[in-house]
C-alpha cells in the first residue's frame, strides 16, 4: 500500500516516497513541547497525530526513525514574532514558581529548586513524558532506550553556534549594531514558500509578525534572531558574539540535522508552527547545508477547539491530560477523542465526545475478550475482522482517514454476537486470526494495547480492561450480581476500580 499525505509545503496531497525507498527507512522530526508547564490536550492532539502517522508508516512496512525535541530554553512568549519577541518561557515559568513558593501556593509535590530553570524544565519534561507514555505515543519507548531521540536544546549549544558561524560565513547572517546575530531573509529566495507570507507583507509588519522595536538595526524587518548576547539572561552560554542564548528556530534545525541528517523525510508540528517557526527552520537549514530542501513533507495538525471555542483558562475549558484523568477519563478514551477527527480539520473536544469514545473502546475491548475466550473456534476463511483490517489500513493510507477506517472496524465488530458462543466454520482460520487482525488495526489506533498474552491468559492491561468492559455491560443490563463478581475478581488480581462520570478507572490495590 502507498500512503497519500497532505504536504503543507506544496499545499497538495501527494504519494509519500521516502528519501531511502530501497531500505524503507523514514526520518521523522516532530516539534515537541516547551516544558514550562503541563502540556494541554491541544498540544497532545498534534503529538498524537504524528504518532498515528508513524504507526501507519510502520503498518505498511516502513522503519521510522523519529526524533522529538523537548525545548528547555529560548522559546519566546511572543511566538508570532519571527525574531523571538517577549520573554523566555522558561524564565517566566521559573519566576512564576518562585513567586508561588514565596506566597505559599506552590504545589507540595513540586520539590525542586524553583530558582533553577533547568530544574523546572526537567520537572515538566518528566511530567510530559509520563503523560505521553500513558497516551501510547510510541516514540517515548524509543527514547527510553535511546535518550538522544528526545533531545534538549541545552545539550546542543555547540552545534547551534557552529550553524550560526556557517551562516555568517556564507553571507546568510550578520551581526547587527546591537550585537544580535540575525538571519538575512533576502538571502533565501524561497522564504515564505511554506506559509505564503511575502517579504513585502512582512516588511510592513502585518499580523504582528516582526518585532518593531528592533527594526532600526536590521537589514530587513523580517530578519530573525539566531543568537542574542544577554548577560542578564538566566540561561546563557559563551559564544563568539558574547554570552547569550540561541533563537528558538535555530534549536530544531541544529538538532534535526545532527540526529537525522541534512535532509529529512517528514517534519511535523501544530499549524501554529508553520509561521514563523518552520518557515525560519527551512531558511536557515537550507542555507547552512546548501541543500534545496530541509524536509520533503511537512505535516501540520489543525487547532483543537473545546466546546466550539478556543481553549482558555478563563472560560473554564482548558484541560491537561491530568485534569481529564482526575475527572475519571481514561487515557485511551482521550487518545481516541483527539485522533478521530482528521488532522487537516479543526477538532472540537467535548465531554460527551469523550464519553462516546470510551463507549466505543469498551465495545472493541469486549469483542477482543470474546475472541480470546473462543480463540480456537474455527471460522470460514477471511473473517470479518481480517477483511476489515485490509480496508482499515487502506483507508488510513488515504491521508490518515481515521473516521473512515473506524467505520470498517465497527462493521466487523457488528458482525459478531458476543453474548453467545460462536458457531464453528468450515475453514482453517480461527477466531485467534480475527484477534490478530484486530491487533493489527489497534497497532495504528493505539487504544487497546492488545497482546498475544491476553489470549494466553496472563494478566496484563488488556485483560483488566476486558474485565472492566464486561462489568460495564453487566451494569447496563442491570445484572448487579455479575458486576459484583467481576469487581471481586479484579480485587483478587490486586486491582481497585473507581467509577466516575467519564467512565471507570483502575489502579493497583494499596497494601
Amino acid at each position: 500500500m502507498q500512503l497519500k499525505l497532505y504536504n503543507s509545503l506544496t499545499h497538495k496531497t501527494e504519494t509519500f516516497t521516502p528519501i531511502d525507498p530501497e531500505n524503507k527507512v523514514v526520518t521523522f522530526y516532530s516539534c515537541g513541547p516547551t516544558v514550562y508547564d503541563y502540556a494541554h490536550i491541544g498540544n497532545f492532539r498534534a503529538f498524537l497525530n504524528a504518532d498515528v502517522l508513524r504507526r501507519t508508516l510502520e503498518a505498511i512496512g516502513y522503519e521510522v526513525k523519529q526524533v522529538m525535541n523537548i525545548t528547555d530554553v529560548g522559546h519566546m512568549t511572543e511566538d508570532t514574532l519571527a525574531d523571538g519577541g517577549g520573554e523566555d518561557k522558561m524564565e517566566v515559568a521559573t519566576a512564576r514558581l518562585l513567586e508561588a513558593k514565596k506566597s505559599g501556593t506552590l504545589p507540595c509535590k513540586l520539590t525542586i529548586d524553583t530558582n533553577d530553570p533547568l530544574a523546572v524544565a526537567e520537572f515538566y519534561a518528566s511530567a510530559f513524558i509520563q503523560d505521553a507514555k500513558s497516551l501510547g505515543i510510541r516514540m517515548i519507548a524509543d527514547a527510553e532506550k535511546n535518550p538522544e531521540l528526545m533531545p534538549r536544546p541545552t545539550q546542543y549549544i555547540p552545534q547551534m553556534i557552529s550553524m550560526v558561524e556557517i551562516l555568517i560565513e556564507k553571507g546568510n547572517a550578520y551581526v547587527a549594531s546591537d550585537g544580535v546575530v540575525y538571519f538575512d531573509v533576502e538571502s533565501f529566495s524561497k522564504y515564505g514558500e511554506l506559509s505564503g507570507n511575502t517579504l513585502d507583507a512582512l516588511r510592513s509588519g502585518e499580523g504582528g509578525r516582526v518585532n518593531m522595536e528592533t527594526q532600526a538595526v536590521k537589514k530587513n524587518p523580517a530578519d530573525f534572531m539566531l543568537w542574542k548576547p544577554d548577560k542578564t539572561h538566566m540561561m546563557r552560554w559563551p559564544s563568539p558574539w558574547g554570552d547569550g542564548y540561541p533563537g528558538w528556530h535555530l534549536e530544531c534545525s541544529s538538532m534535526a540535522t545532527e540526529l537525522l541528517g541534512e535532509v529529512i523525510d517528514i517534519h511535523s508540528g501544530g499549524e501554529d508552527n508553520i509561521f514563523p517557526h518552520h518557515e525560519c527552520e527551512i531558511a536557515q537549514s537550507c542555507c547552512a547545508t546548501g541543500k534545496d530542501a530541509f524536509a520533503h513533507y511537512w505535516f501540520h495538525t489543525r487547532f483543537l477547539l473545546v466546546d466550539g471555542t478556543k481553549m482558555s483558562k478563563s472560560k473554564g475549558n482548558f484541560y491537561t491530560l491530568r485534569d481529564l484523568v482526575a475527572k475519571g477519563a481514561t487515557p485511551a478514551a482521550i487518545r481516541l477523542e483527539l485522533i478521530r477527527t482528521n488532522y487537516c480539520s479543526n477538532a472540537n473536544f467535548t465531554m460527551q465526545g469523550l464519553k462516546d469514545s470510551q463507549r466505543q473502546i469498551n465495545r472493541w475491548r469486549r469483542l477482543a475478550n470474546w475472541l480470546c475466550e473462543h480463540s480456537e473456534t474455527k471460522i470460514d476463511e477471511n473473517g470479518p475482522m481480517q477483511m476489515a483490517r485490509n480496508k482499515f489500513i487502506a483507508t488510513m493510507c488515504e491521508d490518515l482517514n481515521v473516521s473512515g477506517a473506524i467505520g470498517f472496524l465497527n462493521e466487523a465488530v457488528s458482525a459478531y454476537s458476543v453474548d453467545s458462543a460462536p458457531k464453528s466454520g468450515c475453514g482453517r482460520a480461527t477466531l485467534h486470526d480475527e484477534f490478530l487482525a484486530l491487533q493489527e488495526i489497534d497497532s495504528i489506533l493505539g487504544v487497546l494495547d492488545l497482546t498475544d498474552e491476553a489470549c494466553a491468559g496472563d494478566l496484563d492491561v488488556t485483560k483488566i480492561d476486558c474485565l472492566i468492559a464486561s462489568r460495564l455491560t453487566a451494569r447496563e443490563e442491570k445484572d448487579w450480581a455479575r458486576a459484583d463478581e467481576i469487581r471481586d475478581e479484579l480485587l483478587g488480581l490486586g486491582i481497585t476500580i473507581k467509577d466516575g462520570a467519564q467512565g471507570t478507572t483502575w489502579s493497583r490495590t494499596v497494601q
